[in-house]
């Protein structure tokens, strides 16, 4: 404020000079004139300052590259004299917050989670008197983020609106609305930025800017940066779709946002036109800071689908970044908050990495499937340098619990009950009750009821009962004998896998869980909801690459959670391409046996090879080592898988449609393909040639 004084002084004498009759006219203009000499001469220390300052900054940084020096100590000398010179030049601190999702790829709706309650002590008792252990609630879905945004938004300083990309692909809604309903429900949030990723080329250039016709036709006028993606002359994008970065303006205080797109696989596995080019994202993202910091921008966010591990890298590669707000491998970043609700965390929210420079750079990402949004407060200062991040991932919740009265009845908790659960919910800052939005309800509401009519579309027919059954001699089925499935367990739960594979082109075998296919199918008339219904779960198909022993530690694992740490049945493993042995009444770890590979059922069956690599395609649940399958959780953890982004359910779809197309009926496999060819029980029982055997 120092330097306005005088000039304001000067105003002030000239006024009063124009006002004055002439014996006073001598000494106005003597003070006049010697403000005017204070004031250059003020003006010229501050220019030999700013000279000083920006000499003494260029010298630290020549003395960081010396060999010996300390980088910490130099670093922190820098920053504060940067910001003593951006203060001489006006600069001032500045807060903002970032409101972020990713990756919902068309899940719209709000999904359920199991919340364990054995701790609370509820009055209400199941069946038979029998205590409640967990209930089940609502959670996620845009009508509920919609509200959460805007209460957020309201609540916080400078807020920004962020989507990381893949807002497209992976369930009905896309299916049926190529994006238009993706679009509908990001409108209601109105986001100020969106960078694509690499699904959104999944329909060419073309579909693409069909759907950011429809995202910015409601007046968001929502900005879609990618400074990487460089569209061909007659790209349906070319005409101003995309920009390399938007710049927001706080009070004078600006802040640009940069898009990056994930290059190599955008390219290789989504279908951008023939012409349309994806430069590095590294040189990209530094030649774009660059030049927004010579225009004076010296706040950098990225806005990356890029991945976790990349965002860490690419923050540690780049000058003059501060924060990257990503997408793309589906992170889920926070506390342990999220394993209490059953979900693993990757890392910290936000995490801190150090850029080139040595500053702070903060990198957050929000899951998947509009389940959260991201909550980040960054605080710069004057220089535009990162003083200090906060925040945490948000889930949206409604505030009612059912659980399972019985097998066949669900009741809603009332009461001190219900309150009970909400204040052990409500204690955790990662957790909000909210009501949905109505106004975005009514819009999805206009989507679902066409999504419920294509659900009745006919996909194929059955030629005989299919029965479900968790295992060998398992009696769940209601629609089959015992017997029917007694030596080699469910059919339809090998035709799921056998499923899977058939439509991962990629994949060399299959592992389903049991427990992850739900019901019979009869005989008749498939329609898409039928397979909805058999196939419920938000699972998504992933490859990872194993070697043989890792697959025989898979089954094993199974097995093990199957018999005796969970005794959970649903764990018990189908697969296709692969089959085995199994003698539940052998030691842990040795049960499997005889195992064998028939790469794509497409050759004959030879022994599995232990040291040789497979490609093996499964649900994302059992591939991230739930329901025991812990031999997954390495490579999917270390990230050394692909994920598909295909619905379980929708890959079923795929595989009647393949069906149909050869003109084929869905109905039993060879039994030379059910993979479990020997089964013997805990007791010994051996099912392949004793018709009594009882026990699993």
């Amino acid at each position: 404020m120092k330097q306005w004084i005088k000039p304001l002084a000067v105003l002030a004498a000239s006024a009063s000079l124009f006002a004055c009759d002439g014996d006073d006219y001598d000494s106005d203009i003597k003070s006049l004139r010697q403000t005017n000499d204070e004031l250059s001469g003020e003006v010229s220390d501050l220019n030999s300052e700013n000279t000083q300052l920006a000499s003494d900054i260029a010298d630290l940084r020549a003395q960081l590259t010396q060999a010996g020096a300390d980088q910490t100590a130099l670093q922190a000398q820098i920053t504060a004299l940067e910001e003593q010179l951006a203060l001489l030049q006006g600069g001032k601190p500045l807060t903002v917050t970032l409101l972020h999702m990713n990756d919902h790829h068309s899940h719209l709706e709000a999904e359920s989670l199991r919340f364990p309650v054995d701790q609370l002590s509820l009055a209400a008792k199941a069946e038979g008197d029998a205590a409640i252990t967990s209930v089940d609630i609502n959670y996620g879905g845009f009508p509920m983020l919609v509200s959460l945004f805007d209460d957020l938004a309201k609540q916080s300083v400078n807020p920004v609106k962020i989507h990381a990309g893949d807002a497209m692909t992976g369930t009905l809604y896309n299916t049926l609305f190529k994006g238009e309903a993706d679009a509908a429900m990001m409108n209601q949030v109105c986001f100020d930025v969106f960078a694509p990723g690499n699904h959104e080329f999944d329909a060419g250039d073309a579909g693409l800017a069909r759907f950011l016709d429809d995202l910015n036709g409601s007046g968001c006028n929502t900005a879609t940066v990618a400074a990487n993606v460089q569209p061909h002359a007659n790209s349906a994008l070319a005409q101003g779709y995309l920009q390399p970065y938007t710049i927001k303006d706080f009070a004078g205080e600006k802040v640009g946002f940069i898009g990056i797109d994930i290059a190599g696989k955008t390219k290789n596995s989504s279908f951008p036109d023939e012409g349309t080019t994806f430069s590095d994202e590294t040189a990209t993202a530094q030649a774009v800071i660059d030049q927004l910091t010579a225009e004076g921008v010296n706040k950098i966010v990225l806005v990356t689908h890029y991945q976790y591990a990349k965002d860490q890298a690419l923050a540690s590669a780049l000058h003059n970044v501060d924060v990257i707000v990503g997408g793309d491998s589906h992170s889920l970043l926070g506390d342990d908050t999220f394993t209490a609700l059953g979900f693993n965390t990757v890392g910290d929210y936000p995490t801190q990495v150090q850029n080139l420079d040595g500053n702070p750079v903060c990198i957050v990402h929000a899951w998947e499937y509009a389940h959260l949004l991201g909550r980040l407060e960054v605080n710069f200062n004057a220089a535009g340098v990162v003083e200090s991040c906060t925040g945490n991932p948000i889930i949206p919740m409604e505030a009612s619990f059912s659980y399972a009265y019985s097998d066949s009845e669900t009741r809603v908790l009332e009461g001190d009950d219900a309150y009970q659960v909400r204040k052990a919910l409500a204690a955790h800052d990662e957790i909000a009750f909210v009501a949905a939005d109505a106004a975005t309800a009514d819009i999805l509401q206009t989507y679902q009821a066409q999504t419920d009519v294509l659900k009745q579309t006919l996909i194929g027919t059955v030629n005989e009962d299919l029965c479900l059954v968790r295992w060998p001699g398992d009696s769940r089925s209601s629609l089959c004998d015992r017997m029917d499935t007694y030596a080699y367990g469910s059919d339809i739960s090998n035709i799921v896998a056998k499923a899977f594979l058939m439509v991962t082109p990629e994949a060399d075998i299959a592992i389903q869980n049991g427990g992850g296919v739900r019901v019979d199918v009869p005989m008749g008339n498939y329609s898409i909801g039928d397979a909805y219904v058999l196939l419920p779960f938000s699972n998504t198909l992933v490859v990872l690459e194993m070697t043989g022993q890792q697959v025989v530690n898979v089954l094993e694992d199974a097995l093990s959670y199957a018999l005796d740490e969970a005794q959970s049945t649903g764990a018990y493993p189908y697969a296709s391409g692969l089959r085995y042995n199994v003698d539940a009444s052998a030691a842990k770890g040795s049960r499997v046996s005889n195992v064998e590979v028939n790469s794509r059922v497409s050759g004959s069956w030879t022994p599995i090879n232990l040291a040789n690599t497979y490609k093996v395609v499964t649900n994302n649940f059992i591939a991230s080592g739930q329901d025991g399958y812990t031999t997954f959780e390495t490579p999917f953890k270390a990230g050394n898988y692909v994920d598909t982004y295909t619905e379980y359910a929708q890959g079923f779809v795929s595989y009647m449609q393949l069906l149909a197309d050869d003109n084929e009926n869905l109905m039993k496999l060879p039994v030379s393909e059910y993979s479990t060819q020997v089964y013997i029980g805990r007791d010994g029982c051996n099912h392949s040639t004793q018709t009594n055997c009882v026990d699993y």
